[in-house]
């Protein structure tokens, strides 16, 4: 009876909530099944991003911006080339809310049309440089020795050509300024950054234990760079990345402001501020309509890629 009463004055006072110690049935999970699962490093990272408000603005900002990069003729009508001189620098009217420029041309259509060439090369540009730098920096740090030092002595040359000056020789020399020629420019002097990053992360992954256990039981070069050292070490060249996008995109706005990057007949947030600089005062609405645009879109991926390296840098949790 003793017994008996005192397992009665156990079960009753027992914090609400939690299971009573005692056998389990056959098909009840244990309890070690029951407590939480470790979660991985990008489980663990879009946990974070899930509470951060900073990453929904600027991951709607950017998505806005893609569509109307891929479809500018959702939100507006006409032809960003379709000009009238007789409304040369008028202001806003109906039906065109930020007036006209110089030449007469929509200013509101050829902002939004300006998005399509600023992402395109801010998209290739860091696509190329991610996967070119990831490329040679991890198969550098990987493997060491004389690719190591090879890759090093030339990233250190590349690292010396200011980007801005050698953009403008290099423009300078190349005629057609296009999308694509304004994206290998930034490819080829771009690449190193992504290099040096993929270099160390593949240097400090490999070093790894679980990658010492894999080289011990056989696991060839293959197999340890694409199974167990790759995932480990994309974390910081991501981040890089994402900041690095917003950089390009306002790079090549630089470049087509001064004439070397993109060239009229293509429609470009840069052209559009070169051209209205000139007139600042007497129609202020024909620089602040891109400018504004263009200041938005490099923040929205400045403050993507502050809150995914919040989430992938466990030092700042």
């Amino acid at each position: 009876m003793s017994d008996a009463r005192s397992a009665a004055n156990a079960i009753s006072t027992a914090p609400a909530g939690l299971p009573v110690d005692g056998p389990r049935g056959p098909g009840e999970p244990s309890r070690d099944a029951e407590r939480e699962k470790p979660r991985s490093l990008w489980n663990d990272a879009w946990h974070d991003l899930s509470r951060k408000p900073m990453f929904y603005v600027s991951g709607l900002l950017i998505l806005f911006l893609v569509v109307i990069s891929i479809w500018p003729s959702l939100i507006a009508g006409g032809s960003p080339l379709s000009c009238d001189l007789a409304k040369s620098q008028n202001g806003a009217t109906s039906g065109h809310p930020f007036g006209f420029d110089q030449q007469g041309c929509d200013v509101y259509t050829r902002t939004v049309y300006g998005a399509r060439a600023s992402v395109s090369v801010g998209i290739f540009a860091t696509l190329g440089v991610t996967v070119l730098g990831s490329l040679l920096g991890g198969l550098a740090g990987y493997f060491g020795g004389w690719w190591d030092s090879i890759l090093s002595r030339i990233s250190d040359i590349f690292f010396g050509i200011p980007i801005l000056l050698g953009g403008i020789v290099f423009l300078s020399v190349v005629k057609g300024g296009s999308v694509t020629t304004v994206s290998l420019f930034m490819i080829l002097l771009g690449w190193p950054q992504i290099a040096r990053i993929a270099r160390g992360s593949v240097i400090t992954a490999k070093q790894q234990d679980y990658v010492q256990a894999a080289r011990a039981l056989g696991a060839g070069n293959a197999r340890m760079l694409l199974r167990h050292i790759a995932p480990n070490a994309l974390a910081p060249i991501i981040v890089v990345a994402t900041i690095a996008l917003g950089t390009y995109i306002s790079l090549e706005a630089t470049l087509s402001f001064l004439g070397v990057g993109l060239k009229p007949p293509a429609v470009s947030w840069g052209i559009d501020i070169s051209q209205a600089s000139t007139q600042i005062r007497n129609a202020p609405h024909m620089l602040l309509w891109p400018a504004g645009a263009l200041s938005v879109t490099v923040l929205a991926f400045i403050m993507l890629g502050d809150a995914v390296r919040d989430a992938l840098d466990p030092k700042l949790r």
